[in-house]
Formats: C-alpha cells, structure tokens, sequence
C-alpha cells in the first residue's frame, strides 16, 4: 500500500505562548541550533522570549512573528529528522514564511530578518488604537460584507477561517460599526486581542514599504508546493515577492487553501505552536488532521500515527 500523502501547516500569530519549543530545544540539538541561529540574526535573547518570556513582550507583533518562526522551524527540524516529509505545505499569514523556509524557497538566516522587519512595518503602519479585528461566527460570508459596506468605513473580511468562521479586519470604530449589525443580524462577533488590522487596506503602506525587502531574496523554487493565502494554489518564486506583498492587505483564503489541499494530500500536521489550525481544518473535515508537532507528547503521538497508517 502506498505511504499517504501528508501536509504541512504552520500557525500564525496569536498561536504563540510562553514556554514554546523550550522541550524540543531541550531534547533535540536540531531544535536547539535553530534557536541558537535565532538568537544571533534577532541581535536578542529570541530563545529566553520563547522559553519563558520575562520581559512579557511575546504578544506584540514586533516579538511574536519572529518568534513563532523560529519555534515552527525548531518544531520543522525535529520532525524532519523523523523521515516525515510532507507532499504540500501552507501557513496561516505569518506561518506561509515558516512554509516557504520548510521548502526551500528560502533559508532560515533570509527569513527571519524579513519577517522582523515585517512586523514593523505592520506596527508602524496603524497608530495603536486605531485598528481593530474581530472574529465572526454564525453567518455567512455575503451577509458579513454587506455589514462592512453598511457601515461606510474601512472594514472588511480579513480570514476565511473555516465553514462558520470568519474575521474582520479594518478601522476601529468600522470594525465595532460591523459587529453591531451582524450581531443584530443573528451572527456572533468577537473583537480579538490585536492592535493591528492585519490584512485589510491599512496595511497598503506596510506592503509598500516591505516589497523591496521581498524583491532583495534570492528565491528559489520549492522543493514541496506551497499554497499560498492570497490564492489558494501553489505558485513559483517569481510570484512569492508580489504574493508575500499583497498578503498583508488581501484576505487570508484559509478555508480555500485547506479544500485545495484536501484533493491532493490524504492527513495535515501541524507544525509549531498551538492547535488552532488543527481545529479549523477539523471544521472542514474532522477526520484528516492526524494533530500537531510542538513537544515530545504531541511528537510522539504523531509518530505513532503515521508509523500506523
């Protein structure tokens, strides 16, 4: 019987927590050296903001994204080391970054710098307070961006999350404009924890400002296809430049991405921190997410499970 066809998929921020990757850098030297790597491109303790946070800086954009890199390629080296090789790969926004190092198309020592600066293009691009995302459930896609054009302002859908789930994303007061009229519509809308309004049209200027950082790599083309959040299909290098640029102010076509791949992959693995793509994907199809790789227990688990297959 032939070996079944996995995927790769990396999370994105939001998935971060103090104490990631600490045990598989404690156990695994290809951990290890990915964090040690880290330390030296970030010019900052990254692994002591992975392991422990003291300084409590891990949720700000300008810390988390270069951090969940880092622990996703970390948590990549491990299972790699493993003989698991995946057919296809994606990330959830930043996590498309952590798929695009998995395949090749750059290296690690490129990508973190990039995704530094990133960051801070997205933090700088929106004076704190004035965006704003919210998470909507309960409703249908049309009816969600008829609510954002009722409002009159900047907000519109910012991840087609899974069957059910949405996000928004835009202007404080447009995303706040939006919640009350689906909630009057009968969905449910949460306004998260995020001071940037990623992948809306305020983020036209952070894209701007980061194309020429993108056009500076030397990309190559992956070894494994990477589908990308702005098209839901895999691509050539000559494309991730534009691509990477337009993710930040298009909407995230997840729920898209994930389909795509269901007709040609068999399982999904999650690599990295968290579980939150491994519960979106089993919305869509509960029976093809084997789990996730981010320290011994769940590695182990998803050891066992391939090995069964």
């Amino acid at each position: 019987m032939s070996k079944p066809r996995l995927a790769f998929v990396f999370p994105g921020q939001g998935a971060q927590y103090a104490g990631m990757g600490k045990e598989l850098a404690e156990n695994y030297e290809a951990a290890a050296m990915v964090y040690a790597q880290a330390d030296e491109i970030a010019g900052y303790k990254l692994s002591d903001l992975c392991f422990a946070d003291p300084e409590e800086q891990l949720n700000a954009t300008e810390y988390a994204q270069p951090a969940l890199l880092a622990t996703s390629m970390a948590a990549y080296e491990v299972i790699k080391q493993h003989g698991i090789k995946p057919a296809m790969m994606a990330g959830l926004s930043l996590g498309e970054y952590s798929a695009l190092v998995a395949s090749g198309a750059l290296t690690f020592t490129e990508a973190l710098p990039l995704v530094q600066t990133r960051a801070r293009f997205m933090q700088e691009a929106v004076p704190p307070g004035q965006g704003a995302m919210a998470a909507v459930m309960g409703i249908d896609s049309d009816r969600v961006k008829e609510a954002c054009l009722q409002t009159g302002g900047n907000v519109a859908i910012a991840n087609y999350n899974c069957p059910g789930q949405l996000v928004i994303s835009g202007a404080r007061e447009a995303v706040l404009s939006a919640i009350n009229i689906i909630k009057a519509d009968g969905g449910r809308a949460i306004l998260l924890a995020i001071s940037v309004p990623s992948h809306s049209t305020l983020m036209s200027a952070a894209a701007a400002k980061l194309e020429p950082y993108l056009n500076s790599i030397a990309w190559q083309e992956p070894e494994v296809p990477v589908i990308s959040n702005v098209n839901a299909r895999e691509n050539g290098a000559a494309q991730f430049s534009e691509l990477l640029a337009q993710q930040l102010f298009s909407p995230v076509l997840w729920e898209q991405s994930v389909r795509y791949m269901m007709a040609k992959v068999d399982y999904f693995i999650e690599i990295g921190p968290g579980s939150t793509l491994s519960g979106l994907i089993k919305k869509i199809d509960r029976n093809r997410i084997l789990g996730q790789a981010e320290n011994i227990k769940s590695l182990e688990k998803i050891l066992e499970k391939v090995e069964s297959l």
